[in-house]
């Protein structure tokens, strides 16, 4: 069992940056693929990014390509999300997900195994 807690959200203006982590535990996520994904009220979860376990291959919705960088750290068991130039249609609470299948990344929710509780992220115009 993958136990997965995101942290780092808050409120900031328009312009400014953030950073997300998602700190795992119970059991090593360096051969998972991992996620981030976001929902506001009403809406269905949205894919955000992912990064294969080695750190060679990520990818990113086209929302946030160019703005958002997705990272992660094995030996500490932690995946980073960088966002920089916020905007306001980026408000949401930010999922973090591991995808235990091995082989390419995933760009669905259905592809991931384990979720953590999110962390809402507001960004004032």
């Amino acid at each position: 069992q993958v136990r997965l807690v995101e942290s780092g959200g808050g409120l900031v203006q328009a312009g400014g940056s953030l950073s997300l982590s998602c700190a795992a535990s119970g059991r090593t996520i360096s051969g998972y693929a991992m996620g981030w994904f976001r929902q506001t009220p009403g809406k269905e979860r949205e894919f955000v990014a992912a990064i294969n376990w080695s750190a060679q291959n990520t990818y990113y919705g086209d929302s946030v390509k160019g703005r958002f960088t997705i990272s992660r750290d094995n030996a500490k068991n932690t995946v980073f999300l960088q966002m920089n130039n916020l905007k306001p249609e980026d408000t949401a609470v930010y999922y973090c997900a591991a995808r235990t299948a091995y082989g390419s990344l995933g760009y669905f929710e259905y592809e991931y195994d384990y979720w953590g509780q999110g962390t809402q992220v507001t960004v004032s115009s």
